[in-house]
């Protein structure tokens, strides 16, 4: 079985890109072949000018539109992106 990492380097929040469009906010752990996000949201829509960059910058806008979705477990070879969010989610 493979350890977890103990901290996250990237900050409390972080935003995974994964393949087939989805998009996930939440407290990302890498573990080996799999990423689990917990209290993970769906953002289905940025609502921003600026992308997801804006959105792990400043957090989401008035516009912005998450589903809550509880733990999502993604498999590393599916996940095109993480971004470190900044702001508090």
């Amino acid at each position: 079985m493979a350890k977890k990492k103990s901290s996250n380097p990237l900050g409390p929040q972080q935003i995974v890109i994964a393949d087939r469009g989805w998009v996930y906010v939440g407290n990302a752990t890498e573990c080996s072949d799999r990423v689990t996000i917990t209290s993970a949201r769906s953002i289905r829509y940025c609502g921003t000018a600026r992308g997801l960059g804006e959105l792990a910058e400043s957090g989401p806008t008035a516009t912005t539109k998450l589903d809550p979705i509880g733990t999502v477990v993604v498999p590393m070879r599916a996940v095109i992106g993480i971004i470190a969010c900044k702001s508090a989610w």
